[in-house]
């Protein structure tokens, strides 16, 4: 059979019911994820960078959507920000989180298996972080699994890792979507809510993408790797590799959009041909929202003068409140979190960070230029085995 016969045919063989399987997946929704470690961290770790370093603001968000299937959750669709460590995503989840006090109303991700995987991709090296706080591997069947239960929505971000590696010259253009979030609408017949991210691009600005690179680093688990200014500098001190410059993230929520309303055949008499051009009308509909949102509140990403004013008032939160300090404050979380101190007020300050490295000693490796990253990489393959 040649390339275009294979092509054809699992065009034509699309679409397989996994409800059954999926049934016997539940596992995996609560497998990991600890809701009250989630609390916690969102409030003294997240919203920590919220109040100093990112402070975003959440468009529309009082006007928040209601489940049109009561049933099934809603699928919140995202943008993802060009070249950079997912920072949008931990801020827009953790708001969300926050927001409505980690009830139904707020979603869990479905992020792509590389961030979980590799034990260098989870923030700063924290094991199944991602997981911890509700992510779960974006695969067919686990899709399939969330959208049987209802105690959260579920947020996709549609482009996958190509959206993350776009490269600022490709910023705000959503690239191509994957066709399961679509095939999920139109199946549990539920609303695609868009939330716009704005500014996000600006994380990691001038960093380019590179074919070769990527797939190098692939092969050690990292999804790609930008070409810029900052990729300079992360041989010299790993903490760099998850920093971001301080873009004021803003989050627009868009207005919903019906896939299952957009044919009148149920999922599996949908052709594959069919499935694509509901997913383009889709993702117009989509690019249309972004343009309108970047340019109402992507003028002056940064913000500069609001960035300055609150972190001259607020000199002794440093090092916590600049990126260079966040291995510091993600470990003093995860020793209250261990000793089971989290209820005890955060005392930091600069004295506080010696204390943390003393008591850490390995933070050091964050910071020693180029050996620095070879314990990491061993600890790193030792967590992965």
């Amino acid at each position: 059979m040649n390339k275009t016969e294979q092509n054809k045919r699992s065009k034509d063989h699309w679409y397989t019911d996994l409800s059954e399987e999926a049934a016997n997946n539940k596992k995996i929704i609560h497998e990991y994820f600890n809701i009250k470690f989630t609390r916690e961290i969102v409030r003294k770790v997240v919203k920590f960078l919220f109040e100093y370093y990112f402070r975003p603001r959440f468009i529309g968000f009082d006007n928040y959507p209601k489940r049109n299937n009561p049933d099934v959750p809603l699928i919140f669709a995202s943008n993802h920000s060009g070249m950079a460590f997912p920072w949008d995503g931990i801020v827009l989840a953790s708001g969300v989180y926050d927001m409505f006090d980690y009830g139904p109303d707020c979603f869990r991700p479905l992020a792509s298996p590389m961030l979980s995987e590799s034990p260098i991709m989870n923030p700063y090296m924290y094991e199944n972080l991602w997981k911890i706080v509700g992510s779960v591997d974006a695969s067919f069947l686990n899709f399939e699994t969330m959208m049987q239960q209802n105690d959260f929505n579920l947020l996709i971000y549609p482009e996958g890792v190509p959206g993350i590696g776009k490269g600022f010259n490709h910023r705000y253009q959503l690239q191509r979507f994957s066709s399961s979030f679509i095939t999920m609408s139109i199946k549990y017949k539920t609303d695609i809510v868009p939330i716009l991210t704005v500014n996000g691009e600006y994380i990691n600005p001038y960093a380019y993408r590179s074919d070769f690179l990527n797939k190098l680093v692939n092969k050690v688990g990292i999804p790609f790797f930008p070409l810029g200014p900052v990729s300079l500098l992360i041989p010299f001190q790993a903490w760099i590799f998850y920093m971001g410059f301080p873009a004021k993230l803003t989050y627009v929520l868009g207005e919903r959009i019906k896939p299952y309303e957009m044919t009148d055949k149920p999922i599996e008499k949908l052709s594959y041909d069919e499935l694509v051009e509901i997913k383009e009308k889709v993702r117009t509909n989509m690019q249309v929202q972004l343009n309108k949102a970047v340019e109402k509140y992507g003028k002056k990403p940064y913000h500069m003068k609001e960035f300055f004013s609150i972190n001259i008032r607020n000199l002794g939160k440093i090092p916590y409140s600049m990126p260079f300090g966040w291995p510091l404050l993600f470990e003093h979380f995860n020793r209250m979190w261990k000793k089971n101190q989290i209820d005890k007020p955060f005392k930091l300050g600069f004295l506080s960070s010696l204390r943390i490295i003393f008591k850490s000693p390995q933070l050091l490796f964050f910071y020693i230029p180029v050996l620095g990253w070879i314990p990491l990489l061993i600890k790193g393959l030792r967590m992965k085995k």
